[in-house]
């Protein structure tokens, strides 16, 4: 279901794709800026959902010099499911760490001390009780909040108790980075919203774990549902202009389910959005479940096979919960490889699907299909590039991984041929459920995956993006975090790697 802007303004939307596309370029070739990273504005560092990140300094040697900042202290109050986000203002010498919380709170932090800098609170959280089904109690914030540079503005879905216990409403804040106050406009009740618009969306149904985006002048939401996949919930996205009055447009799964609930949300290439959609329920025909689907920046879908990829045994996935939407889409280029234009899907089916960015192919379209991982892949992947090969990291059991190699990561590799080659690099043994991250020294050079052992040993890993041998193993005593939630993932920024866990948020340094 599609709902059309209230008004259309054809300058204003030209320049915003313009504006969006020349941006979302510089994020999805992720080494065209030689520089250190200097922001973290979104989840895995921009639209394409890369997950690269460039720190100078930062060798296959020194990795293995990693220990904790013991000069930073950062005490939060809840679980925190979001990726912590990095923020200097222009001109200041003081960067801010900004993390959210399952307390409906958002915090501040001094990127060098972890001191809180300010703290806002969005409203109180709903407990478990309040809801049909779930498996986070309680709720708050989960999905990765965005940074909007230009304006100095955070935005981020809150899940807010009513007044007295009322009913569960998903709210969309903008606060000023200066100091957390809600912008004038702000919040925006979705469920109010789309009912205005004629559509029914019923928050206490609707989770809101997939990370925000922002292209051009709006900001762009995922839904899905809670863990159960209790009554009529629908995938969803929904996007808000940013600028004044705040007009809401959205698109929803035909059928019961489908949710978007992948940690890494939607991806964009600054043209479109892309969306990996859930298992649907009871659909007897094709409903937009188990797909990769390309929508207009209206949120426009054009049903036509080019802008949708759907696995060809979908029925089946739905019927076991192998939902294919358990991982955002990746989008790629491979220089010398037909296609070179790429989307990698992952799903909890444990195959890789790669699609022509081009002609996404209709149901069982896609150009390459591979069993990877022997469980499912239900965590934000990450890509690097060599010369003229791709490699794709993400968390589940690698299957034909090389020899003396095993374990919960695995590094996908593609060679440029037509079509594009699929092998498994290397596996590795992360010691948990966190989703990884990749830093390099100029783009290339020195690639190293990093991953949390979320719910596991709950330490930070670093191996050679080149063979998976092990930099570093998670430290000593020290280097001990307490209960890092599953999903998350570190980052890497103003030269330390931060990760956010229950309580505490922690800085490495090297």
């Amino acid at each position: 279901m599609t709902t059309k802007f209230a008004f259309l303004a054809y300058p204003f939307l030209l320049l915003a794709w313009f504006v969006a596309g020349t941006q979302s370029y510089a994020a999805t070739t992720g080494d065209s800026g030689r520089s250190a990273t200097q922001q973290v504005l979104e989840h895995h560092q921009n639209a394409a959902r890369s997950g690269l990140f460039i720190v100078p300094s930062l060798t296959w040697d020194r990795a293995r010099n990693l220990r904790r900042d013991p000069n930073f202290h950062a005490d939060v109050a809840g679980p925190v499911y979001a990726q912590p986000l990095y923020w200097r203002s222009s001109g200041s010498a003081r960067a801010l760490l900004v993390v959210a919380t399952e307390q409906n709170l958002v915090y501040a932090l001094d990127a060098e001390t972890g001191a809180t800098t300010w703290k806002a609170s969005l409203g109180a959280p709903v407990p478990h009780s309040s809801l049909p089904c779930g498996n986070i109690d309680p709720l708050g914030i989960t999905g990765t909040p965005v940074i909007d540079e230009r304006s100095q503005t955070i935005y981020v879905d809150a899940m807010v108790s009513g007044k007295s216990g009322g009913t569960p409403k998903h709210l969309i804040f903008a606060l000023s980075l200066k100091d957390g106050s809600v912008l004038s406009g702000w919040p925006i009740d979705v469920e109010a919203a789309l009912k205005a618009n004629g559509q029914t969306f019923n928050s206490s149904v609707q989770n809101q774990r997939g990370a925000l985006t922002i292209v051009g002048e709006t900001v762009y939401v995922p839904y899905g549902g809670h863990f159960g996949d209790c009554e009529d919930y629908r995938g969803w996205v929904v996007a808000v202009s940013l600028q004044a009055p705040h007009v809401v447009h959205s698109w929803s799964t035909r059928s019961r389910g489908g949710g978007v609930w992948a940690p890494g949300g939607v991806s964009s290439d600054g043209r479109s959005i892309y969306v990996a959609t859930g298992n649907t329920i009871g659909a007897r025909a094709w409903s937009d479940g188990e797909a990769v689907i390309r929508l207009g920046l209206d949120l426009s879908f054009s049903r036509k096979p080019q802008d949708f990829f759907a696995a060809s045994d979908w029925l089946q996935l739905d019927r076991v919960d192998a939902d294919l939407g358990g991982s955002n889409p990746l989008l790629m280029t491979l220089p010398g490889a037909t296609p070179s234009e790429l989307v990698l899907s992952l799903g909890k089916d444990g195959k890789a699907y790669l699609l022509d960015r081009q002609n996404l192919g209709g149901i069982g379209g896609s150009v390459v299909v591979k069993k990877v991982s022997s469980d499912a892949i239900r965590t934000a992947p990450v890509y690097f590039s060599s010369t003229n090969e791709v490699f794709v990291a993400f968390a589940g059991q690698g299957v034909d991984c090389p020899a003396g190699t095993r374990g919960d990561l695995t590094v996908l590799r593609f060679a440029a041929a037509s079509p594009p080659m699929l092998s498994v690099a290397w596996c590795a043994a992360q010691g948990g459920r966190g989703s990884p991250m990749v830093t390099t020294t100029d783009g290339k050079a020195n690639p190293i995956v990093w991953a949390v052992g979320a719910e596991g040993d709950n330490r930070l890993h670093g191996f050679r993006g080149d063979t998976g041998a092990i930099l570093f193993a998670g430290g000593g005593a020290a280097e001990a975090m307490t209960q890092v939630r599953r999903f998350q993932t570190p980052i890497a920024a103003g030269g330390r790697i931060y990760v956010a866990a229950d309580q505490h948020i922690y800085a490495f340094v090297f």
